[in-house]
């Protein structure tokens, strides 16, 4: 809790759909559903559609009242670092909603429906005559291939009818002119709808007209089916089901006049009186949605739809008839996908499903490249495109169309709200771009990047909690965005699509001024190509110009990715690329490598100024001859403003490293930090201090590893750093020679170095006479202590120790010193050390971690680091931490356990680093009850330090009466090796006690099975009356695991009191009120009853598992084979009979005894 900087974690696990609440209200009608309306502004006329509207009826936003599945997909349960990983994804493949069906049989059989045709008893009800009438005129019904009927039809304000003659219509119509020429011949008694998808109400001789509500019709288009006429289709549902007509029109003008018609008067009905969609149907959705973790009640919106077949632009057969079948589907807009789904089976037809048995099908909204509706009917086209992938396209129609798009748009725009461009054709008439609505602005951090970043997960079928990253508000150019290792623990490394989602996330936000891949692995999109489109490469400048520069849609993905994070982000400041590229280049006379990719993403936008990133940083990466040339042209521009480009490990030679030190003195007036370290090349000092001296106002030097020549004059000189106002300094690594310190120590005396807050020399051949003339060189009086951490691990600083031990004990030192993995020879030098830091006044922290004695730490030594710790008052972090290596153990010893009690008197420490020390549980009982008296320590850093179950109790015990301690580590490690040992002793108690099965009569428990391997003669002292069975090794297998868990299940339960303790301490800290914990020592101690005891805990959890809780005895309880032990014995035999009577009970309690000495004897379990 004390770490400044927040990590996150996403985590969208959720469990599966066990039930549903309610959709509806009791007191509303089961066949409305809420709705919300979009009011258009248009002039309503006879011919122009109303403005649409997500209506219940074609477009229903039904906002369902269940759990919503964004609470699992944007949880909190990561501590802020994004929140901020995820098995395999809970985003699969759409799963066919027709496994429904079995579950769902009553809901998609009984669903309410309104009648859809009408005859002459039923004008009453309807009123048809009322209406006025738009259109009006004779048209060819086609019902199949060689099916056509002449029909008359009547368009109203509610209804279209049709009658078998114009002469019925003028009766039913007066406005309607009669005219008894046509022929009565070409009256039919029924109407048909194509493909014989469902027909309308059959009528008898005497029934005279059919009707159908407008509200009915779900859309109406034209289809190009290769026939010599201009067809338009409609689409409707007739008693809840599915069905189609098409009317063939020889006119042009005509069918323009009736699909203008009969998509105006639909509009109107369809806002004014909306068909509502049934709850079944609501609930069906709602499940499928759910099954892809898309349901979010604020976000859910259902359209009906046509899914149209495919264009054939010649005449069609009977077969082709079949794939241009429309078919109605539920089009339902979720959090983060599109879902098409199709009716239920058993509301639509049998010919229907015959011809296309339709699978529903879900799709990212992120993916989404085109969408486009036309103005002329009522099409809808949405292509979708999953990265490295073909494009998926589909074919619509709605009369809402006009409302799918603004949702889909809205839910792109809410996904990805920074996006000033978004990354697909939006193909629409300007009155819809005027009826957008502004997206809602949430209160998210980071300007919605984890909103985003779900999104694409999602979309891309990953598991959001494998991507960890973590926001440092500490570093330079702050906020600063950190990409973090993969969750997996099986690889570390992301796949392509999670590199995509992270990078895609980040591009347009604005909340981050830098972006780290440290250590991120990006071989993964090295030269890979995306071959399938360039929709995600949108080749403008920020503020949406046309960029003049070749366009990359043939670059690999890593190059376009980059380029349009940087190209998009004018905030973005720093990126960090340390380690992401692995790969060696390849240049020879004949090949010439092509780079990294990264030189090629960035360096041309640097050089055009298409972008704010300044500070680059490509450490640990080879770097090309091609890369060399991308830095070369840029960095040669002053207009680039360079402030960093860091070098370090890059593979540079003798050429490539001259070529980069002249072109970055080009940047004299800009650049601030240079990093040149790790690199084969040999340094010239004369060179490389011609080429310095050029920089004006350099903050940050690493030399650190560099190769010089050999020589004796400096490799910096005086002028050179008495030029600068360094801030960091690191040498590491350079044999320094005495005018090296003279430099330096010059250097450290001169105002000039009144910045530095960071000098660098480990392993550079310093002595402590040497340290110590660098300690006098920057000392500024007691009152004054200089604010710099000087490193020297790995310095002989034995040589001349009693120098460095005065300068130490006289405070001259700075405020922080490292100095890791001493190697003392003598021990004295290490106890006079000791003593001096008991004296010093002037560090704050202090590193002597790795440490190393000729031998365990004596009696003076601790009793000197029992004093320090009990005497010196300033020091605020501690490190004194020891090394457990294969080839070498570094730690001061068991005396360590009593020389900590002197931390019970110290105030000052705050952090303090004990790790692999081996303390044991001695140990952890002298920390125990520092922690009880200690009211200065925020952090205690104890892992491995073989700490047991024991161990780990007392130290959480020991946070009753502590209220100022912020973090303790959960053990992982010891946990592990703990329960490693316990599952190893008991395979070698098995693998001893099979070899005695003979002589062991029945089944053995674990529990025999442990006490027969202490105690083996009672089982072979006795009589076998019958061939022994071997015991059953599945079953002992299960015990041991059974024993196991239960011991895990213990740490668990110390885990968590240790979080509860230390959440209720952090809100004392910083004067929270508490979450529920216990804030008084009286509530703590409440508890005792249910806290484990040292003594019992590794004795009694492996016998109570065994014999009580374990496979066996309830494998031998469902068998009916349970009993007693003196009933098992007593049908052993009658030797077994001949034995005392209490015989098997003394052996019971001796195998407890047994057990307790083999678990006390293995690392007694550590429980």
């Amino acid at each position: 809790m004390a770490d400044r900087r927040r990590r996150k974690s996403l985590s969208i696990f959720r469990p599966t759909l066990t039930g549903l609440t309610p959709i509806h209200d009791s007191q509303n009608s089961p066949d409305s559903a809420p709705a919300t309306l979009l009011k258009k502004r248009r002039t309503e006329t006879a011919t122009t559609p109303d403005p649409p509207s997500p209506s219940p009826s074609a477009s229903s936003t039904t906002k369902l009242e269940r759990t919503s599945s964004r609470t699992s997909l944007l949880g909190k349960s990561r501590p802020r670092s994004l929140q901020k990983s995820r098995p395999s994804s809970i985003f699969g493949s759409f799963r066919s909603l027709h496994s429904l069906q079995s579950e769902d049989e009553n809901n998609a059989t009984n669903i309410p429906s309104t009648p859809t045709s009408l005859h002459s008893d039923g004008i009453a009800e309807y009123d048809i005559t009322e209406s006025s009438v738009i259109h009006h005129g004779d048209v060819q019904m086609a019902g199949g291939m060689f099916r056509k009927k002449s029909q008359y039809l009547v368009l109203t304000g509610q209804h279209l009818v049709r009658f078998k003659s114009r002469t019925r219509a003028s009766e039913v119509f007066p406005s309607i002119p009669s005219s008894l020429s046509r022929k009565d011949a070409m009256r039919h008694s029924r109407m048909s709808s194509s493909g014989s998808l469902h027909e309308l109400h059959p009528t008898s001789s005497a029934e005279s007209f059919h009707s159908l509500p407008l509200n009915h019709i779900v859309a109406v288009y034209k289809l190009d089916d290769g026939r010599p006429y201009f067809s338009i289709e409609v689409a409707f549902l007739e008693d809840d089901h599915p069905a189609a007509m098409t009317l063939q029109i020889a006119d042009p003008q005509e069918s323009e006049l009736w699909l203008s018609c009969l998509r105006s008067a639909t509009e109107k009905v369809r806002v004014s009186d909306p068909l509502p969609f049934s709850p079944k149907l609501i609930e069906y959705t709602a499940r499928a949605l759910e099954q892809e973790r898309d349901y979010d009640p604020q976000h859910f919106h259902m359209f009906r739809v046509v899914q149209r077949g495919s264009k054939s632009g010649s005449r069609s057969s009977s077969d082709d008839l079949a794939k241009l079948t429309t078919n109605i589907c539920v089009l339902a807009v979720g959090m983060y996908k599109v879902h098409l789904i199709p009716y239920p089976k058993s509301t639509r037809t049998a010919s229907n499903a015959s011809l296309i048995d339709m699978l529903g099908c879900s799709f990212g909204v992120v993916t989404l490249t085109s969408l486009s509706i036309q103005t002329f009917d009522d099409t809808i086209q949405l292509h979708f495109r999953m990265p490295l992938r073909q494009q998926t396209s589909l074919f619509l129609a709605s009369s809402a169309a006009t409302e799918v798009a603004i949702w889909i748009r809205n839910t792109a725009d809410y996904l990805r709200p920074e996006w000033l461009e978004q990354s697909f054709t939006w193909d629409v008439p300007p009155t819809v771009d005027d009826e957008m609505f502004p997206v809602s602005s949430e209160n998210e951090d980071h300007r919605c990047f984890d909103r985003t970043l779900t999104a694409y997960c999602a979309a891309y079928g990953l598991d959001t909690s494998n991507i960890r990253y973590t926001v440092n508000y500490q570093c330079e150019d702050a906020p600063g965005f950190e990409l973090l290792p993969a969750a997996d623990p099986k690889s570390v490394k992301y796949n392509v699509l999670e590199l995509l989602a992270v990078i895609r996330s980040l591009r347009y936000n604005e909340s981050f001024h830098s972006v780290s891949f440290r250590n991120i692995s990006l071989d993964a999109m090295h030269g890979l190509s995306d071959f399938f489109g360039a929709d995600h490469v949108v080749w403008t400048s920020k503020s949406g110009e046309p960029l003049k520069m070749p366009h990359p849609k043939d670059s690999w993905l890593l190059v376009q990715e980059i380029q349009m994070l940087a190209l998009k982000s004018k905030k973005l400041r720093r990126m960090d690329f340390t380690n992401c590229v692995t790969r060696k280049p390849v240049d020879g006379d004949d090949v010439r490598d092509v780079g990294c990719g990264i030189c090629e993403a960035l360096f041309p936008l640097c050089a055009r100024q298409l972008t704010n990133v300044d500070w680059i940083t490509l450490n640990g990466i080879t770097l090309a001859d091609a890369d060399i040339d991308y830095l070369y042209a840029a960095a040669i521009d002053k207009l680039c403003h360079f402030r960093a480009l860091e070098l370090g490990n890059c593979g540079l030679g003798d050429r490539s490293l001259q070529t980069s030190l002249h072109a970055m003195s080009h940047q004299d007036s800009t650049m601030e930090s240079i990093d040149l370290s790790n690199n084969p090349a040999r340094l010239d000092p004369e060179f490389l201090q011609s080429q310095l001296s050029a920089f004006d106002f350099i903050r940050k030097l690493n030399l650190s590893n560099v190769n010089r020549k050999s020589g004796t004059e400096p490799l910096l000189t005086g002028n050179v750093l008495l030029a600068w106002k360094l801030e960091e300094l690191r040498l590491d690594n350079i044999a320094l020679n005495e005018a090296d310190l003279k430099v330096l120590s010059a250097y450290l005396k001169s105002s000039q170095s009144e910045t530095l807050r960071l000098l660098g020399l480990n392993q550079c051949n310093l002595t402590g006479g040497g340290v110590a003339d660098l300690l006098h060189s920057m000392y500024r009086g007691v009152a004054n202590v200089r604010p710099i951490h000087l490193h020297i691990t790995k310095n002989k600083l034995e040589e001349s120790h009693d120098r460095f031990v005065a300068a130490v004990s006289r405070s001259v030192t700075p405020c922080g010193i490292t100095m890791q993995m001493l190697e003392y020879k003598r021990e004295q030098n290490f106890q006079n050390f000791i003593i001096a830091l008991t004296n010093n006044t002037s560090l704050r922290y202090l590193d002597i971690s790795k440490a190393s004695l000729p031998y365990d730490a004596d009696e003076d030594s601790c009793a000197a680091l029992q004093a320090m710790f009990a005497q010196n008052r300033t020091l605020e972090e501690l490190d004194i931490s020891g090394e457990q290596a294969h080839l070498e153990v570094a730690s001061l010893g068991i005396g360590l356990n009593r020389a900590l009690l002197g931390l019970k008197q110290n105030e000052s420490l705050r952090v303090l680093r004990i790790e692999n020390q081996g303390l044991g549980l001695q140990g952890a009982n002298t920390l125990a009850s520092v922690l009880e008296e200690n009211r200065g320590l925020q952090e205690v850093h104890c892992d491995n330090n073989d700490i047991s179950l024991q161990a780990f109790t007392v130290l959480v015990r020991s946070l009753e009466q502590n209220f100022t301690l912020l973090y303790l580590p959960e053990m992982v490690d010891d946990r592990s090796k703990s329960l490693y040992k316990v599952i190893r002793e008991v395979d070698s108690a098995r693998e001893a006690n099979s070899i005695m099965n003979l002589a062991i009569p029945g089944k053995a428990t674990v529990k025999r099975t442990m006490g027969a391997v202490m105690t083996s003669q009672r089982s072979s002292n006795r009589t076998i009356a019958r061939p022994r069975v071997a015991p059953m090794p599945s079953l002992a297998t299960k015990d041991a695991q059974a024993a196991v868990s239960m011991l895990e299940a213990n740490w668990d339960r110390e885990v968590s009191r240790l979080q509860d303790y230390l959440l209720r301490n952090y809100d004392i800290a910083h004067d929270l009120p508490p979450e529920g914990t216990k804030t008084s020592p009286k509530d703590c101690d409440d508890e005792d009853v249910d806290r484990p005891t040292t003594a019992d805990t590794s004795i009694t959890a492996v016998p109570t598992t065994s014999m009580q809780a374990t496979p066996t005895c309830e494998a031998d309880l469902r068998l009916g084979e349970s009993m007693t032990a003196p009933d098992a014995e007593a049908q052993e035999g009658p030797s077994f009979a001949s034995e005392p009577e209490d015989e098997s009970s003394s052996d019971i309690a001796d195998d407890a005894d047994d057990v307790e000495g083999a678990l006390m004897m293995g690392e007694k379990l550590h429980i």
